[in-house]
């Protein structure tokens, strides 16, 4: 019985402009892809009463975030005709203007690569054991909630 490999997703830090350009060029010789569809989380500056939010430290329950979006995958490859699937998540603290989720998907048609992107995106901001500590200007912090 062979188990299957877990793709870790996490990266320390904000996820480079650099890091996104190659993942996208690596995929320009694969010439059956005719669409990628690609999200960036990117933390805003949220005014919250009167504090700034100027970064946002990430946190996870690692191994359970790893296997659920192991599943994830498998649902969302099992309903979508993907070349390819890759996503990146943050950990530790990424200041606002950065990114922090990158999602990119690939197929021969448009409309399964955005499709397959914005579910996976959606899934993984309702089901993986991922948090957010929001850091104010003032050094002050709270827990961050998803919107």
């Amino acid at each position: 019985m062979s188990e299957k490999k877990i793709k870790n997703i996490f990266m320390q830090g904000p996820i480079s402009s650099e890091f996104i350009g190659e993942s996208i060029q690596k995929h320009s010789t694969n010439l059956k892809i005719g669409a990628h569809s690609i999200f960036l989380g990117q933390v805003r500056a949220d005014q919250i009463e009167d504090k700034i939010v100027s970064a946002i430290d990430y946190t996870a329950y690692t191994d359970m975030a790893l296997e659920k979006m192991s599943t994830i995958r498998e649902e969302i490859f099992a309903k979508y005709d993907l070349t390819c699937l890759h996503i990146h998540h943050s950990l530790g603290k990424v200041k606002a203007g950065e990114i922090c989720l990158f999602v990119f998907s690939s197929s021969k048609h448009r409309k399964i690569a955005i499709d397959a992107c914005e579910e996976t995106v959606e899934k993984i901001k309702a089901e993986l054991p991922i948090w957010g500590k929001e850091e104010f200007e003032d050094e002050t912090h709270q827990w961050k909630t998803n919107k």
